[in-house]
């Protein structure tokens, strides 16, 4: 059984900070997205993994390498254009061959394992032809759903792209188990409104066709790190998940509680760290608080500052700011600062599609 993930998007909804850097890398506590998806297929047995890539696949494939690290073989799928997710699958037919594959979007994260999942699939007398993973949700309107037979909950009769007046609340997770006949499919369907090949019409079809589509209702989370909020959201979730490493320099005037992992090679001075949070490498904290849910990767350096439930990427300072700052995701190689320069005023220096808040 092979894997297929997802990695080509352009991630028009974190932007500034995709405008420099694959969604998929961006980091939560401290490690990549597209990591995540990795571990999660790896663990779920499977040994070889197609990752399509688009416009950042430098990038992507300067992280990821050749899966050296995680044991497993890993082909590079580009993909000229963000033509749906139907299409990834279609290029990627000559790589997947005869094989059952996981297809997973690279920048979903799941609480649960898989792995029974994908070895039921893979199992030679399962009768499926397609698995899907559904989760409950509040807003159905911006998800592909899936409508169940009220009298047979294992049978699927409708799969709809963000309707507008939704009939079930149960939103497509974005990971899928195919066999082969999904290439029938997708090479059956037309172009959506989009310009799109869309994996709910190549379902639909699936489902029209008499093929089995199995539909499995995950109960623990389920983020689309798409969104800011979102990012904050599952780094949370992950911090939540951690053992107590502290290998630092920490001096006697520091308080560090709770779940809380602090690198080799970073030093704290005179500062609160109350966990769950996580500091990278060769990063200095001083004078400062570093509060739950927050996230530094390497290189940072934090001085005379209050930081709480965010983000901050590598190589960025936070310099003397009085206020705390909250609910953030700060990218690479930023300086925010107290300026001494007189008028007193915010002085700023923002990219594209950016957001701040200002204390009034």
């Amino acid at each position: 059984m092979k894997g297929l993930i997802l990695s080509g998007g352009k991630g028009t909804r974190l932007r500034p900070l995709t405008y420099t850097s694959a969604k998929q890398l961006v980091p939560v506590a401290n490690k990549p997205v597209l990591f995540y998806a990795i571990e999660t297929l790896v663990e779920a047995g499977i040994r070889e993994i197609g990752i399509i890539v688009g416009d950042t696949k430098d990038e992507i494939k300067a992280a990821v390498g050749s899966g050296e690290r995680w044991g497993i073989e890993i082909t590079y799928i580009p993909q000229d254009a963000p033509l749906g997710l139907a299409h990834a699958v279609k290029i990627s037919e000559d790589y997947l061959g005869q094989d059952r594959f996981v297809m997973y979007l690279g920048d979903n994260m799941i609480e649960e394992s898989i792995r029974p999942l994908a070895e039921e699939f893979a199992a030679p007398e399962t009768q499926y032809n397609c698995q899907i993973l559904l989760k409950q949700v509040p807003n159905p309107e911006s998800y592909g759903v899936a409508e169940l037979d009220p009298d047979n909950q294992e049978r699927v009769l409708r799969l709809v792209e963000k309707p507008r007046e939704p009939q079930s609340d149960l939103a497509l997770v974005g990971i899928y188990m195919f066999d082969k006949s999904i290439f029938e499919a997708v090479n059956a369907i037309e172009p959506s409104w989009r310009n799109e090949l869309e994996i709910t019409d190549a379902i639909q079809y699936l489902v029209d066709h008499g093929y089995y589509v199995y539909p499995k209702i995950v109960t623990g989370w389920w983020v689309d790190t798409g969104k800011q909020a979102d990012m904050l959201e599952v780094n949370r979730l992950i911090l939540e998940r951690l053992d107590r490493k502290v290998e630092g320099v920490i001096d006697r005037d520091c308080v560090v509680s709770g779940k809380v992992v602090i690198a080799k090679t970073a030093e704290i001075i005179n500062s609160v760290v109350r966990g769950p949070a996580i500091i990278g490498e060769h990063c200095r904290v001083v004078n400062s608080y570093i509060g739950p849910f927050t996230s530094i990767n390497h290189h940072c350096t934090i001085a005379d500052s209050e930081i709480e439930h965010s983000i901050i990427l590598e190589n960025s300072q936070v310099l003397d700011i009085h206020g705390r700052i909250e609910d953030s995701l700060i990218g690479r190689n930023v300086v925010v600062e107290k300026s001494p320069i007189k008028p007193k005023a915010y002085k700023l220096l923002l990219g594209d599609n950016s957001r701040v808040g200002i204390l009034p």
